[in-house]
């Protein structure tokens, strides 16, 4: 399979990413600015990393962090530990696995942030491309388990992020419920004015904090350009808890 170099965050990193099949979006970069702030030697786990869009932008903003990324897809994984041979981010390295599977060396409850950006997709028309169908529809797997495998990896008081379609917002809370608090709910939209289509959640396991739902996050500008904090976070690298 043959594969093409692109850019994140205004060129500051390089990902390399297959010439047909599944590209990192912006909602890759847009989860990882939920983590505002990790410690030298914290690890993170990176769940369903793709190309490797989410950890990568990570190892950028945290390079004293440990960063794990896993993936089922074998090409996928090798081309995301090229890129980042490619950017000498030395604290960051994919393994090729099954999360239904048992994972050499990885142990439940050791990870100070689990970081994820699951499949959306549960019973639509898969696209006839192999990679992209992996990568955004379950198949013989589902959001309640994926979350699961999520939450067991995190340890007490560690951070738990996502992102999701918005329709799944029932079913991601009905998973977390009893298992963390301090959930923060982000709406994303598009436009000023129009129903949010995604949200952004981060909660902390073993917390008993409450619920908080942010104001929200708008994109675009009417004309369709990027809004100011937008760019602050595609192209800067900035969290969304800077706002």
């Amino acid at each position: 399979m043959s594969y093409k170099e692109n850019y994140l965050l205004n060129k500051k990193v390089k990902i390399y990413q297959p010439d047909n099949g599944y590209h990192a979006s912006i909602d890759a970069v847009f989860l990882s600015a939920l983590i505002d702030n990790a410690h030298p030697k914290e690890q993170i786990l990176d769940i369903g990393s793709g190309t490797g869009a989410v950890s990568l932008c990570l190892a950028y903003r945290f390079p004293q962090c440990k960063i794990t990324g896993l993936e089922i897809q074998p090409y996928l994984a090798e081309l995301s530990n090229l890129s980042a041979k490619s950017n000498n981010f030395n604290n960051l390295e994919y393994i090729n696995c099954d999360i239904r599977h048992p994972i050499n060396n990885m142990t439940y409850c050791s990870y100070h942030h689990v970081i994820t950006n699951p499949p959306y997709s549960n019973g639509y028309m898969p696209s006839p491309n192999l990679s992209k169908a992996l990568a955004h529809d379950f198949q013989q797997f589902d959001l309640p388990r994926w979350l699961s495998f999520s939450l067991k990896m995190i340890r007490p008081k560690g951070y738990f992020y996502t992102i999701n379609r918005t329709e799944a917002l029932d079913s991601i809370l009905s998973c977390l419920y009893g298992k963390v608090g301090d959930i923060t709910i982000i709406p994303l939209y598009s436009k000023e004015g129009q129903p949010a289509n995604r949200i952004l959640i981060r909660a902390r396991k073993a917390s008993h904090a409450p619920t908080k739902i942010m104001s929200g996050f708008i994109i675009h500008n009417p004309d369709g350009s990027y809004t100011k904090a937008c760019e602050y976070i595609l192209r800067d690298g900035k969290s969304l808890f800077n706002f």
